[in-house]
């Protein structure tokens, strides 16, 4: 089952050379991570400590057994760190 990945421009600068969207073959967020990890070794990391992500719109804390439905877009948005 496609999901489309999107990424801010700045994480996507940092991490995946300015590509700002995939489509990936995954059914949880587990699938997700692993699929951007295989293009982007050490993105998998990142993603897990850096981000939140929203599925089609709703947030969500980067659990691996989430569902991704068929079609989903997944938005990996970096956390706001405060002090």
């Amino acid at each position: 089952m496609t999901a489309t990945v999107s990424f801010t421009s700045g994480f996507a600068r940092k991490y995946t050379n300015g590509v700002r969207e995939f489509e990936v073959q995954a059914t949880n967020l587990r699938g997700v991570i692993r699929a951007m990890e295989a293009m982007f070794p050490g993105l998998g990391h990142a993603l897990e400590e850096e981000t939140t992500v929203a599925i089609n719109g709703e947030m969500h804390e980067t659990g691996y057994f989430q569902p991704v439905p068929p079609g989903a877009e997944v938005f990996f948005i970096p956390r706001i760190e405060g002090g």
